[in-house]
């Protein structure tokens, strides 16, 4: 395995458990790190890490749910799989909310451990795809004007250029020059392209 295979986080109290883990996912090839709390985890975890992570919800110090919360804060989107000894609907509620992809109840099943988190690597496979879309298409869109973006979001929209003259108050003509300079500074070859470069940046959403 390389550097820049997923990783499975394992952060568990239990020295027992997190040995159990590790034997687990090693023969099933996954490539594992594991940690006795949750501070010890987020002073390793290097924000551009891809994988899952496997959290005990209750721990000294620091709870699974509270470093969920830290997570969230630092605007990291590692799936999460809870593990609790101890768990109750109102705590698997919240942690759902929070985004955790599964709260599973120790003793867990082993084989469906392993594909939630061949679910949650997939995800987060899926997760840092789009965000890099987002971040091609955001620095495309960066180069337009105010203007141009206005006429973008009303052309990505469906209206003709007659409409978008008539919406901003501009002439037929200028919004053709709008036009062709967005599809020039987007580099989009159609309007398919400029509406997929649009939804990727985050700016349109289809119905």
């Amino acid at each position: 395995m390389s550097d820049t295979d997923p990783t499975v986080f394992l952060v568990d109290d239990d020295h027992a458990v997190r040995d159990a883990l590790d034997l687990l996912l090693e023969a099933a090839s996954f490539k594992t790190a594991s940690f006795e709390n949750a501070r010890a985890f987020l002073d390793a975890y290097k924000d551009n890490q891809a994988g899952c992570l496997v959290l005990d919800i209750r721990m000294p110090d620091m709870s699974g749910m509270e470093l969920q919360d830290a997570l969230i804060a630092r605007k990291i989107t590692l799936p999460i799989i809870f593990l609790t000894g101890h768990g109750n609907v109102p705590m698997s509620a919240r942690a759902f909310r929070s985004g955790a992809i599964d709260f599973m109840e120790k003793p867990f099943d082993e084989s469906t451990l392993l594909e939630r988190i061949r679910e949650a690597i997939q995800l987060d496979r899926t997760n840092r795809e789009t965000a890099a879309r987002r971040e091609i298409a955001g620095a495309r869109l960066t180069t337009l004007t105010q203007r141009e973006q206005q006429v973008m979001l009303l052309v990505v929209a469906g209206k003709v250029n007659k409409e978008i003259a008539t919406e901003l108050n501009l002439s037929h003509r200028t919004i053709e020059i709008h036009r062709g300079r967005v599809m020039e500074k987007t580099g989009a070859r159609s309007l398919t392209q400029l509406i997929e470069l649009a939804v990727a940046s985050g700016l349109y959403q289809l119905d």
